[in-house]
C-alpha cells in the first residue's frame, strides 16, 4: 500500500471537510471515519457519508461506538459520580477518547501510514487526539492541517468554494455538539464569565413552567443502570431514554467554568439530562450501601479519574488502576432510586437496596436501639472527646 494513505477522524463539519480535500490534494488517499458516540440521527449519518464521497475520500467508514462509549468510559464516570467542578459531566472528554481509539483501530485494520484530525490549535480536543494517536499509534505520521495552516473559517470556506464545494455557513449564533452523554453549547455568552445563555440556545429550547411533576424510578445492578420505571433496558437505550425525558424538563442544564488543558480559563454551556439523572441516582444509592470510608475515597478517586480523562491523560497506566478500584466499589451498588422531575430540577424521594446498611430493626438514629446501652454510649462519647478536651486545656481554655 502506498505511503500516501491516511485515516481522518471525520465529523462532516467544515474543518474535517477542508482536511479531506486538502490532504487529497497533497497526494493522500483519504479514508474518512465517523465514530458515532450519540447525537447523530440516521439522516445526518447518511449526509456525512454522502459529503465524504463528494469531497473525494476513497472510503467512508461509520463506527457505532455508543456501546463502547458506555462500557469503556461512561460506566466509570457513573461509578465515580464524576462531575467536573461539581457540575459538568465530561461528555466531550469521554467522546474524544473513545473516538480516537476507534479511529486508530480502523487505521490498523487498513494498514495506513498516517492519521489525521481537524482540531484547531486553540482548544482541548487537539491535545486529546494527539495524545491518543501518539500513545496508540506512535509509529504513524500525524497530520493536523487546520492547526498547521492556521486558517480562519472564512479561508476554509473560500478554499472549498474555489473547488466547487459549498459548505453551509455557520448557522445561528451558537455552536452545538451533541453526544450521548451530553450536548455542549458555545456562544458569545460563554466568552465571558458574567453572561448567561438564553434557554433558546439549548437544542430543546425554552422549558414550560407548567409541566406536571414526573415520578421516575432508576434501577442499578452493581453500579450499572439497568431499568427505567421497572422496565429492563440496555445501558445505551436507557441513557437515550433519559435524555429524551430529561430534556422535556430542562434537567442537567448549566454553564461550566473551569481550566482548559492549555492552562487558560474556559466556559461552556451544556445540557446533559441522562448524566445528571444517573449520577444523582447512583450517588444516593451508594450512600445507602457503602461505608463512610468507601464514600470518602470514592469521591477522591472519582475526581482524579475525571481529571485524567478530561485533561488528555486517559492512557496513563493509573487510569486502569483507578478503574479497578471503581469496579470493586460497585459490588453492592444494586437497587432502585425514586425521583420526581420538576421543570429545571429533580428531587430524590427514596432509595432501596437488598444491600442496605440502614436497618431500622437494629438501630434508628436519634431513637432507641439494640446495639448498645445508654451507659455504653456515654462511655463512648467521653472517650471520643478526650483528645479535644486535652488540647483545649493545654491552650488554657
Amino acid at each position: 500500500m502506498s505511503k500516501k494513505n491516511v485515516v481522518l477522524a471525520f465529523s462532516g463539519g467544515l474543518d474535517t471537510a477542508f482536511c479531506t480535500v486538502y490532504l487529497r490534494e497533497q497526494g493522500y488517499a483519504v479514508t474518512t471515519v465517523t465514530v458515532d458516540t450519540g447525537g447523530f440521527p440516521p439522516e445526518q449519518l447518511a449526509s456525512i457519508a454522502a459529503l465524504s464521497a463528494k469531497l473525494g475520500a476513497v472510503e467512508h467508514i461509520k463506527v457505532d461506538a455508543r456501546g463502547t462509549l458506555f462500557q469503556g468510559y461512561l460506566r466509570y464516570l457513573i461509578a465515580g459520580n464524576v462531575l467536573r467542578g461539581q457540575l459538568y459531566p465530561l461528555s466531550v472528554s469521554a467522546e474524544r477518547a473513545c473516538q480516537a481509539v476507534e479511529v486508530v483501530r480502523v487505521a490498523r485494520e487498513k494498514g495506513v501510514q498516517s492519521l489525521a484530525h481537524g482540531s484547531t490549535g486553540a482548544g482541548n480536543d487537539q491535545v486529546r487526539f494527539d495524545v491518543a494517536f501518539r500513545s496508540l499509534a506512535g509509529d504513524l505520521e500525524l497530520l493536523t492541517p487546520i492547526r498547521t495552516l492556521g486558517l480562519s473559517r472564512k479561508e476554509e470556506l473560500a478554499f472549498l468554494a474555489e473547488r466547487g464545494i459549498h459548505m453551509p455557513p455557520k448557522l445561528g449564533s451558537y455552536s452545538v455538539n451533541e453526544g450521548m452523554w451530553g450536548t455542549s453549547v458555545g456562544g458569545s455568552e460563554t466568552l465571558n464569565s458574567w453572561s448567561a445563555l438564553p434557554e433558546a440556545a439549548f437544542p430543546s429550547g425554552e422549558i414550560p413552567t407548567d409541566l406536571k411533576p414526573r415520578p421516575l424510578t432508576v434501577g442499578f445492578e452493581q453500579g450499572i443502570p439497568v431499568s427505567l420505571d421497572g422496565k429492563a433496558l440496555g445501558p445505551v437505550e436507557l441513557v437515550e431514554a433519559l435524555n429524551v425525558l430529561g430534556r422535556q424538563y430542562g434537567i442537567g442544564r448549566g454553564i461550566h467554568l473551569g481550566d482548559t488543558i492549555l492552562g487558560i480559563k474556559g466556559r461552556v454551556g451544556f445540557e446533559a439530562p441522562a448524566a445528571h439523572l444517573l449520577i444523582t441516582s447512583h450517588r444516593e444509592l451508594e450512600k445507602l450501601v457503602l461505608s463512610g470510608k468507601q464514600l470518602f475515597w470514592k469521591e477522591t478517586v472519582g475526581n482524579l479519574y475525571g481529571s485524567l480523562l478530561h485533561e488528555g491523560h486517559f492512557f496513563d497506566p493509573l487510569v486502569k488502576d483507578l478503574e479497578a478500584f471503581l469496579t470493586s466499589s460497585q459490588d453492592r451498588v444494586t437497587g432502585e432510586v425514586r425521583l420526581v422531575l420538576h421543570p429545571r430540577s429533580m428531587v430524590v424521594e427514596g432509595v432501596r437496596s437488598p444491600h442496605s446498611l440502614m436497618d431500622a430493626k437494629v438501630a434508628t438514629y436519634g431513637e432507641a436501639n439494640v446495639l448498645w446501652t445508654g451507659s455504653e454510649a456515654a462511655g463512648f462519647a467521653k472517650l471520643y472527646g478526650v483528645a479535644q478536651m486535652l488540647s483545649h486545656r493545654a491552650k488554657g481554655g
